[in-house]
């Protein structure tokens, strides 16, 4: 019996595994929250040279606020939905000025349904990148003590 998919609520993906498709001559059902698809698309998309951050303005205010303590959100920035048999990934991302923006949303695209395939296990159907804003170094830099007073 091949591997399949059983039809879920919109929050897990399930991969039933039959008695001799898994290797070890065990039936039983996996269940993959959504969570974890977009973690592990989100990790993925990271390791893309040239990707400065996931996510939006406001997403990215609140990652920051959760890296401070220390509960990086890996899944930030990445949209997943998960099908009987397929996932789609829509990833949000800034880039690092001056890289190729186009290079970067098919290095995004190639890693992230890569990691799909590989550690989730599903077919990828589609990998939207969309490219919110574009990092350039010294703009962010909390150079605000740095600057000279404008009063005596």
């Amino acid at each position: 019996m091949a591997d399949t998919t059983t039809p879920t609520p919109a929050t897990t993906a399930t991969r039933t595994t039959g008695s001799h498709a898994n290797g070890s001559g065990t039936a039983g059902k996996t269940t993959i929250d959504d969570t974890v698809v977009s973690k592990v698309a989100g990790i993925a998309a990271r390791e893309v040279n040239g990707v400065h951050s996931l996510g939006g303005g406001a997403a990215r205010a609140i990652g920051a606020l959760r890296d401070a303590i220390g509960q990086r959100d890996h899944g930030q920035g990445v949209k997943v939905e998960v099908g009987e048999k397929q996932v789609a990934a829509d990833v949000v991302i800034v880039a690092e000025y001056p890289v190729s923006l186009q290079q970067v949303a098919d290095g995004v695209r190639s890693s992230v349904a890569r990691a799909l395939q590989q550690i989730v296990g599903m077919e990828v159907a589609e990998v939207n990148v969309t490219v919110q804003d574009v990092f350039i170094p010294g703009d962010d830099d909390d150079n605000d003590d740095k600057k000279e007073s404008r009063v005596e």
